[in-house]
């Protein structure tokens, strides 16, 4: 297997050349990869009584001493100290011996005793690593279940919905606002991938797949070595690396990779004071074959979850350059050597990220990007319908969801699906009294209330009082929510007067809430199962703490604050926030208020008190935020919030108005209203017209900015006899441009656009995440200097344009000139071209005659009427009508 080429242009001269020491005849230029002479050290290594033999014995004997982690071990010694051979003759250590037969290289490794190694001795140790790894992976990780009552993965897993590209930016939006963005796409206009699939290149995949990538792949690319999988948190990303590695050790996929490694970051975080080779990593971390002799890897696998969780900088500017595998060099050098390839290039890379810690990864390092979606519609029944045995109870459940918008858009992320089913089938098969649930807040406060009476149930006597644990889990939640991290170690614990010899007793106990790791190292990890638990709980802190200390912990003053206070500075700092890290946990601070939530938490703590006043006080802070006209993102989670605390009024007036078929005159809180309302509607939005709203004077800059995330995420979108201005024209393209985006069809005729604007909407057409196939622009000013940047835009992206009017524009035989050239592309599919009234004549009409000829199988309709043709004009169109390949049916 080739290695793919990687940019180096930027890379730090190395400190240390690879160097091949002793004399080499009639050999290739050799590798970087672990070519210094063997000369001073331990012979190959080669395993007698379970003893290794090699200089790695050193730090294996360091780390004797560290008690062994109570889980079934990830650890393998199948890259400890075997000599590695890749199939593409780079030798990955000290060891390989380089032959001279013919001037090629031989496969085989010689082993200490001089012999070739017997071909069953991969098989065997493959079979023992894979037995280990099945044993690791075939249950549901203890996040989903009770350690007493595990569940197989392959039971109850349900196939992702992945796809393949990535719009390439920093994804700086709260994640469930992606995740509302992602429920509004329908799944034929993406291009699904299946996880198993993620590695073969496309002349190997059943279909032919969409790639975005840093250069298109064709079949005469090179394999696949890198990909980054992205995904919001719980939305399946760990889950589809289990699932994969699991499938893989039951020997059902990817046969062809000899060993995987699973190397998640947030157990490498456990490495940082350590320096070590590569070869001293996998020895400390998989420890399964160092009773096995010899053996030759042509294809491995490493794969890093979870880089959002790494703590240490990915500097792939000016790192050290390390292509010896007997190296030493600290954890984070080993990694981005590894990514980049100077460190076995042959080996296959797979890293996982939530999308804000993606761009750690140059784009030249990456050769494939995916998107874990979660659960498309039919996914999220499907898992329920696994999930929960008696099939009447799961068609109630998804019913339930159905029937409350926000809660259905959270099903996306697979881990709410869960949350969901866990408090509705107790609900609804036990008849047990009170609301069913029908906000967020709601839905995670009876989970947390299930969770702890399991709690109760295990352990009759408790060393402390739910309230007393309750606020210490949401110590923690809320600091490292601050702090934006999802994991933490034990010196978090021990701030929030956590002892780390009963974290055992949280993590065992809360399995479903609060969990901790063993993994590659005998440390401990420590994560909520979400960050939508992590923020709940938050909340429940700030709650808490101020009713039962007055103080409000979202301000350094400890000034006494009441309820209504610690809400408005809530506010304030979620709008302030550029990432929108305290958006879902303001919903749920706010929704603690209410009194149904407030009942529901006396079976927990005693402090809960809140009062009608300060409810209405939130509600009308927030309404003023509204009208003050914050970015639309932050407009719409106010909305939420709205609905958290039960009011409801300005999307029910809207709601009202839109049955009426009037239009109406709104204001600034209305029309966010209004945005909010077509948004989250059950019904897919076709067609979004204003003018159907307002008349056209009252459509206004402000207004036009308000709208564009429903332009983006309607099928077809009608907006006329406006003026638009830069900044417009801007926000236009970017929805063009946006992978998201659903819009199909856009219409701006009559608007005063000119060149300019023209010129800032193709910057979005030739974007290749464009997929609008109708754009009219009648009679909006566009002279031929328009006509040449769309045509800049359509060679640059020519495949899903299918009609374009630009009917009363002074184009011109120059710019019906540039169209000519654009059409003249085989990879045009142009339908549809209206030019009337464009002031074209015989030169520009022969000028299309000669793009036609060129490309005749394509345009079907074609006008131009109110042009100043003549005679000879109307020739040329007819010659080229008599070509059978000609499909021309209307000409005006």
């Amino acid at each position: 297997m080739e290695s793919p080429e990687l940019n180096t242009d930027n890379v730090t001269p190395p400190s240390k050349k690879c160097k091949l020491q002793g004399k080499i005849s009639d050999s290739p230029e050799p590798s970087c990869v672990s070519m210094k002479s063997d000369a001073s050290m331990d012979p190959p290594w080669y395993f007698k009584n379970g003893n290794p033999l090699s200089v790695h014995s050193k730090l294996q004997r360091k780390i004797s001493d560290s008690p062994e982690p109570s889980c079934v071990s990830m650890k393998s010694d199948a890259s400890m100290d075997p000599p590695w051979y890749f199939k593409n003759g780079n030798p990955s250590s000290v060891h390989s011996v380089l032959q001279k037969s013919g001037d090629r290289r031989e496969k085989n490794i010689i082993t200490a005793t001089g012999h070739d190694p017997e071909p069953a001795a991969v098989n065997d140790v493959q079979k023992k690593f894979k037995l280990n790894l099945v044993k690791k992976f075939q249950c549901l990780n203890g996040v989903m279940i009770n350690p007493e009552n595990r569940t197989l993965l392959n039971e109850i897993y349900t196939e992702l919905y992945i796809t393949e590209g990535d719009s390439g930016d920093v994804n700086k939006e709260h994640e469930v606002r992606q995740i509302e963005a992602a429920s509004r796409r329908t799944t034929t206009e993406e291009t699904p991938i299946k996880c198993n699939d993620i590695f073969k290149p496309l002349s190997d995949q059943d279909e032919p797949i969409r790639t975005v990538l840093t250069k298109p792949l064709s079949k005469k690319d090179k394999p696949i070595r890198t990909v980054l999988t992205k995904g919001v948190a719980g939305i399946g990303k760990t889950v589809s690396v289990q699932k994969f590695i699991l499938d893989w050790a039951e020997g059902e996929v990817n046969q062809d990779v000899q060993l995987m490694f699973p190397l998640p970051f947030r157990e490498l975080n456990l490495m940082k004071d350590q320096k070590l080779s590569l070869m001293e990593l996998l020895h400390v971390c998989f420890k399964e074959t160092k009773e096995t002799e010899m053996y030759s890897l042509e294809k491995v696998l490493f794969v890093f979850d979870g880089l959002d969780e790494y703590r240490f900088p990915l500097d792939f500017q000016n790192t050290e350059r390390v292509c010896d595998v007997t190296e030493s060099a600290s954890v984070h050098v080993l990694l981005i050597n590894l990514i980049k390839g100077n460190l076995l290039p042959s080996a296959l890379i797979w890293i996982t990220s939530r999308p804000a810690a993606a761009d750690q990864i140059p784009s030249e390092c990456v050769h494939r990007v995916t998107e874990v979606r979660g659960f498309n519609d039919p996914q999220k029944e499907e898992y329920f319908r696994k999930r929960i045995s008696d099939q009447s109870l799961a068609n109630n459940i998804i019913t339930h969801l159905k029937s409350l918008r926000s809660l259905y858009i959270m099903c996306h992320i697979p881990v709410f699906c869960w949350i969901s089913a866990t408090v509705l089938e107790r609900m609804l098969d036990e008849a047990e009294s009170g609301e069913m649930p029908k906000t967020l807040t709601q839905m995670y406060t009876h989970f947390l209330i299930i969770q702890t009476n399991i709690i109760r149930e295990k352990y009759s006597k408790k060393q402390e009082s739910d309230e007393e644990m309750l606020l210490k889990l949401g110590q923690v939640a809320f600091q490292q929510l601050m702090k934006g991290n999802l994991i933490f170690y034990e010196e978090d614990l021990r701030v929030c007067g956590i002892d780390v010899r009963e974290a055992a007793v949280y993590s065992g106990v809360c399995t479903q809430i609060f969990r901790e790791e063993f993994g590659l190292h005998p440390s401990k990890v420590y994560s909520f199962v979400h960050l939508s638990i992590q923020e709940h709980l938050a909340a429940l802190y700030v709650h808490l703490t101020c009713l039962k200390e007055k103080r409000n912990v979202l301000e350094q003053s400890q000034d006494f604050k009441t309820i209504s206070d610690v809400h408005k500075s809530a506010v304030d700092q979620a709008l302030e926030s550029q990432t929108g890290h305290l958006d879902l946990f303001l919903r749920f601070l706010l929704g603690l208020s209410l009194e149904s939530n407030q009942k529901l938490l006396h079976a927990l703590v005693t402090h809960t008190e809140g009062s009608s006043q300060s409810k209405e006080e939130a509600v009308q802070y927030i309404k003023m935020m509204i009208s003050k006209n914050p970015p639309e993102e932050k407009s719409i989670n106010l909305f939420h919030c709205l609905n958290e605390l039960g009011d409801n009024s300005l999307v029910e007036e809207i709601q009202r108005y839109l049955k009426s078929g009037k239009q109406r005159k709104f204001s600034s809180s209305q029309w966010s209203a209004l945005v909010f309302v077509l948004l989250t509607s059950v019904q897919e939005l076709e067609e979004f017209d204003l003018s159907k709203y307002t008349s056209t004077e009252n459509i206004t800059a402000l207004v036009l900015v308000k709208v564009m995330p429903v332009i983006a995420a309607a099928r077809k979108a009608i907006i006329q006899h406006v003026t638009l201005n830069e900044k417009h024209c801007e926000a236009l393209a970017s929805v063009l441009s946006s992978e998201s985006s659903r819009l199909r069809e856009l219409d701006l005729s009559e608007s005063k656009l000119g060149d300019s604007g023209v010129q800032w909407l193709s910057a979005g057409l030739k974007n290749p995440h464009c997929k609008l196939e109708a754009l009219r622009l009648v009679f909006c000013r566009i002279s031929d200097e328009g006509c040449a940047s769309l045509m800049s835009a359509l060679r640059s992206n020519p495949s899903h344009l299918r009609e374009l009017n630009l009917s009363q524009n002074n184009l011109g035989d120059s710019g019906v000139k540039c169209l000519s050239a654009g059409l003249e592309n085989p990879l045009c599919k142009m339908e549809i071209l209206k030019l009337c009234g464009c002031g074209v004549s015989d030169e520009g009409c022969a000028a299309l005659t000669s793009a036609l000829r060129s490309n005749p199988s394509h345009l079907r309709e074609l006008d131009l009427s109110e042009n100043k043709l003549q005679d000879s004009g109307v020739k040329c169109l007819s010659a080229v009508l008599e070509n059978s390949h000609c499909k021309l049916e209307i000409l005006g």
